[in-house]
């Protein structure tokens, strides 16, 4: 029996934001470490097709619940709780704006009640828009960060910095047992086509034969971690005593234009590529300093972006 498999099996997991990209995939693995789960979901950006298989597979429960709101009875022992629950994309968090600041403030301290009283591992998924616009790079967790609190991401940027500040105070005052991860870009098998990001943006556009849209000049950089590594992070960061904030993310480091032109390559597309004005606050360079996720954890991305596209791309494709 492996490690993770230890910390999780026959154990209760919540996890919220559970018919998402990344939380159906979560819950996935969790299933097959032998936990059992109780996914919930709002669906404003979630789709509970993303479950389909795992429901087959028994061992999971399904709430259709916002976590902004009273949460449901949890019903049995509660060993985990993983918040993932907020919309993820500048596309959903920009039109679900007011949402997203309650899912990251009253529904966070929500799901930290239920850790507390359960007293379980309760495992904040954060992010690299925590460093907003950075003046350091890569960026290590003792960062900062450089956030505009009025800007056009703020709404996520801040109920993700607050998110991480009502935490640390459940933690200090009453003794929750907290982990922090802070997410770097993920990309992979069932993100929505039309949701925003990079990743899914050039695919749709290569499969549809549309031009794809870069963003100034292209030259930003950003990480891409494969869902499987990230999914990897979270549940080794849960199962350990790890304190304080730790990234996770690929060390390896690409401009826009570079992915473009990578996706164009491997889709085979014809389509050219057009270049838009920069948004507001977009961040030029965008790459986390792992170094304590190694340390910590044992840790590290290390699906290349080539094979995590092709993956990507089959599952658009299907």
């Amino acid at each position: 029996m492996t490690d993770l498999a230890r910390a999780f099996s026959g154990k209760h997991a919540v996890v919220a934001g559970g018919a998402g990209f990344l939380g159906s995939h979560l819950c996935d693995r969790l299933l097959s470490l032998g936990a059992k789960v109780t996914a919930v979901d709002n669906e404003i950006t979630g789709d509970p097709r993303n479950l389909a298989g795992a429901l087959k597979t028994g061992g999971i429960s399904y709430v259709k619940a916002d976590v902004s709101e009273a949460l449901p009875a949890a019903g049995e022992k509660v060993h985990f709780v993983f918040n993932l629950a907020s919309p993820a994309s500048p596309l959903h968090y920009t039109r679900f704006a007011i949402e997203t600041l309650r899912a990251g403030s009253i529904g966070t301290e929500n799901l930290l009640r239920l850790a507390t009283e359960q007293e379980a591992v309760f495992l904040q998924a954060s992010t690299s828009e925590v460093y907003g616009d950075p003046e350091v790079h890569p960026q290590p967790e003792s960062y900062w960060g450089r956030v505009n609190p009025v800007g056009p991401r703020s709404m996520y940027d801040e109920a993700k910095r607050y998110g991480e500040a009502v935490c640390v105070a459940y933690e200090r005052s009453r003794g929750t047992r907290l982990r922090i991860a802070r997410i770097f870009n993920t990309y992979g098998p069932r993100m929505q086509l039309d949701d925003g990001r990079v990743v899914p943006n050039f695919i749709g556009q290569a499969l549809r034969g549309e031009p794809f849209t870069v963003y100034g000049e292209g030259k930003q950089t950003r990480s891409f971690c494969y869902v499987d590594d990230l999914v990897e992070g979270l549940l080794r960061l849960a199962a350990s005593d790890a304190k304080g904030p730790v990234n996770l993310g690929s060390h390896f480091e690409f401009t826009i234009l570079e992915l473009a032109k990578t996706v164009h390559r491997l889709t085979g597309s014809r389509s050219t590529i057009t270049y838009k004005p920069l948004p507001g606050d977009d961040p030029k360079q965008r790459r986390p300093d792992t170094a304590k996720a190694k340390q910590l954890l044992g840790w590290e991305a290390h699906t290349p972006l080539e094979e995590g596209l092709r993956r990507t791309i089959d599952s658009f494709r299907k």
